[in-house]
């Protein structure tokens, strides 16, 4: 009877999904699950039940539809099919799991899942210690570029799962997604929060066995970050910001609704280009950007060099870099990403990088540890 009662609730929920298409936040919880309290994420559900979790997530290019549905079930519970939804069954905690991203990689390590890490690629991004000593003694297998995976590689491995980004019309993964292993679509990377993306460590956790400890660790990030946005807004002082520089022709800036413009608006620094809509990046011309920033207070310049960027190798970058107010004023911060791991960690650790952009923005704010990825640009 019980079984019976679990089957129909779930034959509903599946009926209503595929009515609703997934809309917003409206996946309703299956009879009898337990559905986590995500406050920002807008892309994920996830519904614990006594034998099983089910995750859903939200398609975010087309957000009246599902992308995928994921039901976790211990390894070695026989589950009947009968009760599970329809989806991708995932084996758990994932033992052996390949990791395209460092950003999934560092996030493992913080949760001391780091021995559950098989596989890498681009082995070259990575710079978590534990990650690099692991590979180096044979623990962790280099799997190629994450656009061009060694299939070979990868089908030798056999890992529990594969942990990747989603793209828009992704065609299945190529070689890779005919394997037969679950992939998992890792699309924390398309919210438009800080917050929101910080909140999928929470699923991250339990598809490795540390479900209270991501739930932990999201906690102290939540708490931190909505501390230190309190902190921001007690200041007297208000600067205007923008950030990076043009590629090749090219200058891509954040949109109003992007996490980085959020940022921006928790540390309540004045982005240049808050009223820009989107959550994703604007290309932009050269004489664009000069026209809105000219006049900015701030700039911040991330880069990857071997020596760190100054004024005079900024000047002969791009002549033109130089008539903006910040360059004329040497307020430029840099931040090298060959020496700090910002987009290892930041990603799930935004409270970190709000401190930052809260020292830079008001600079009488004390007491913050001083800054963790920026530095004030030199002469030469």
């Amino acid at each position: 009877m019980k079984h019976c009662f679990y089957l129909f609730a779930i034959v509903g929920w599946a009926l209503l999904l595929a009515a609703c298409g997934g809309r917003g936040k409206a996946f309703l919880p299956l009879s009898g699950g337990d559905t986590l309290a995500l406050r920002y994420a807008e892309n994920l559900t996830v519904v614990d039940f006594p034998d099983y979790t089910v995750a859903t997530l939200r398609n975010p290019w087309d957000t009246l539809r599902t992308m995928c549905t994921y039901v976790l079930v211990p390894a070695g519970k026989d589950l009947p099919d009968s009760l599970l939804p329809p989806g991708t069954v995932v084996r758990t905690p994932l033992r052996k799991a390949l990791v395209y991203s460092s950003v999934h990689g560092g996030l493992l390590a913080d949760l001391g899942a780091v021995e559950a890490i098989g596989g890498v690629c681009d082995l070259r991004y990575i710079s978590q210690p534990q990650i690099l000593e692991r590979q180096a003694r044979g623990l962790v297998a280099d799997c190629g570029m994450g656009t061009n995976p060694d299939v070979e590689r990868i089908a030798q491995l056999q890992p529990d799962a594969i942990l990747l980004s989603p793209y828009q019309d992704g065609n299945g993964y190529g070689r890779v997604g005919k394997l037969g292993i679950p992939l998992v679509e890792c699309a924390d990377y398309l919210e438009t929060s800080a917050l929101g993306r910080a909140e999928w460590m929470r699923f991250y956790g339990r598809l490795f066995g540390v479900g209270g400890r991501a739930d932990s660790l999201f906690a102290a990030v939540e708490e931190n970050y909505r501390k230190l946005k309190f902190r921001a807004m007690l200041s007297s002082t208000s600067l205007s910001v923008f950030a990076d520089t043009k590629y090749g022709a090219v200058w891509y800036v954040p949109g109003g609704r992007s996490p980085m413009g959020q940022l921006y608006a928790d540390a309540c620094g004045r982005y240049v280009f808050a009223d820009e809509p989107t959550s994703g990046s604007l290309p932009l011309s050269f004489e664009e950007v000069l026209d809105r920033a000219g006049d900015a207070d701030v700039w911040l310049i991330k880069y990857n060099r071997a020596h760190d960027l100054t004024y005079a190798g900024l000047r002969a970058d791009y002549a033109g870099y130089a008539e903006f107010k910040a360059f004329k004023q040497r307020n430029i911060y840099g931040c090298n990403t060959a020496r700090v791991d910002f987009f290892g960690e930041t990603p799930f650790r935004p409270d970190y990088l709000l401190a930052d952009l809260i020292q830079i923005l008001h600079p009488e704010v004390r007491n913050l540890g001083g800054l963790r990825y920026f530095s004030l640009l030199k002469e030469e």
